[in-house]
């Protein structure tokens, strides 16, 4: 049995609607025979920093993921992202709470960046199968997307700790697009939730063809 967590984020300032929240417990109701060997574990952050430290390392030890797949949202892009590091660096932007770091560094680590563990053409590729356009970024922000990210890497690094660690920018979409002129219609949740079965289904397929430790 493999197990992965599946994450995105609550609403935060400037965006009252996350679909990275909603597309995530979709994730979770998924009945596919590609998954048929897969416990997903959904969960949904609180977009503050004491969210993440709080729930993060609890649903590591209480269920020990192979994989950990996050999803959150990026405003202003109009393709999926896939975010092949993570950089050691805080905005001084308040979170959900209120609250703002004073450290312009997550940790006291020399190294400025951590990379992607997980297979990142692989990822592309799945993603560019669906409706949405994707590409490969070098740049996860400043902000809790790239915060969590760090720490998913960090605790990667740790014996025991998951094997793939993967995040994803996702862009932001209406609940209910209406067509647009000319027939074409805007990016749905649907259309989130197809890129994001996809995404799933490589990285299990990635984790299924490395030996088990």
């Amino acid at each position: 049995m493999r197990t992965v967590l599946v994450t995105g984020f609550g609403p935060f300032p400037g965006a009252p609607f996350n679909p990275s929240g909603p597309l995530v417990q979709r994730l979770a109701r998924l009945r596919r025979p590609a998954f048929a060997g897969v416990r997903l574990i959904p969960h949904v952050f609180a977009t503050s920093y004491r969210s993440v430290d709080r729930d993060l390392p609890q649903l590591i030890a209480q269920h020990q993921p192979d994989i950990v797949l996050m999803f959150g949202l990026a405003t202003r892009s109009r393709h999926v992202r896939i975010e092949t590091q993570a950089r050691n660096t805080l905005a001084a932007m308040p979170d959900a709470s209120g609250f703002a770091p004073a450290a312009r560094a997550i940790g006291r680590m020399l190294r400025p960046r951590l990379p992607i563990r997980a297979p990142r053409i692989a990822l592309l590729r799945a993603a560019r199968s669906g409706r949405i356009p994707a590409r490969l970024s070098r740049d996860a922000g400043r902000y809790l997307c790239n915060y969590l990210y760090w720490r998913s890497l960090e605790a990667a690094a740790q014996a025991h700790g998951p094997r793939l660690v993967a995040f994803v920018h996702i862009p932001n979409v209406r609940r209910n697009p209406a067509r647009r002129r000319g027939g074409r219609r805007p990016f749905s949740l649907d259309d989130l939730a197809q890129t994001g079965e996809k995404l799933l289904a490589a990285a299990v397929a990635a984790l299924n063809q490395r030996p088990r430790q």
